[in-house]
């Protein structure tokens, strides 16, 4: 399993938010760079990086920080957080983005994923299916819908036209350190049929990932492509290199 470290942004610093509320934040770090660049020392293989200013405004506002993270330390980057157009997803992929993540924008214009895979193909474009309370959240996860998280998975995940790459949260769970549900982890990993998906919410210890790692073998959740870890990492409960072992036993 992959290891996905987290940078989120918002108001130009590295933070990490509570159960998805904007007001119950905590800067980690001034500088998204400083922070990236500090995973990289540790070992760091690929990053997440999240623009909440963009996924509560509905536009990218932080591309100048992807800008410098994948320019400077030249490791894939995942970027989501207000991309819900053509142009918004052009930008990032020009910003060094190496996938985006799509949210809210599946929602809006449900043609866009598809567009996105035509121009930079089906690897590049991941699907979030962001859930409070078992059902879809959306718009920074700032509005409800009553769709069950399962469901929107299996919608987009259907036939050979598809999505194939999906990110599930569990809002309830995120910051939290409480650790993963297995319920959760089941139910997304056998959702994507064929495809991948990677977990964040609620990582706090090294067990957790040796739990995910076991669970994936024992029940052969080979779909489990990996698992995005912010806090715990930012407060030192382990590095990355721990986390990346954790991960491969």
């Amino acid at each position: 399993m992959n290891l996905y470290p987290a940078i989120d942004i918002l108001g130009g610093n590295a933070v990490r938010l509570v159960r998805g509320d904007f007001d119950a934040k905590k800067v980690y770090d001034l500088d998204p760079l400083s922070a990236a660049r500090a995973f990289a020392e540790e070992g760091a293989r690929q990053l997440h990086v999240v623009d909440l200013d963009g996924a509560r405004d509905g536009e990218p506002v932080n591309l100048e920080h992807l800008r410098a993270i994948a320019g400077e330390l030249g490791l894939p980057v995942q970027f989501g957080g207000g991309l819900r157009s053509d142009l918004a997803i052009q930008a990032a992929f020009e910003a060094g983005a190496s996938r985006v993540i799509l949210g809210t924008a599946i929602f809006t214009d449900p043609e866009l994923p598809f567009r996105a895979i035509d121009e930079h193909g089906r690897e590049n474009v991941l699907i979030s299916i962001d859930a409070r309370a078992g059902k879809v959240a959306t718009h920074g996860w700032l509005e409800a819908t009553e769709l069950p998280a399962r469901e929107a998975i299996e919608r987009w995940s259907e036939g050979e036209q598809g999505m194939k790459h999906f990110v599930f949260t569990n809002i309830d769970h995120d910051g939290m350190l409480d650790g993963p549900r297995r319920e959760d982890v089941e139910m997304a990993a056998r959702a994507v049929g064929e495809g991948s998906v990677i977990l964040s919410g609620g990582v706090g210890e090294l067990e957790h990932l040796r739990a995910l790692s076991e669970l994936r073998r024992e029940q052969g959740l080979d779909a489990l492509d990996g698992v995005i870890v912010g806090k715990a990492l930012y407060e030192r409960r382990f590095t990355v290199a721990e986390a990346i072992d954790a991960l491969a036993d």
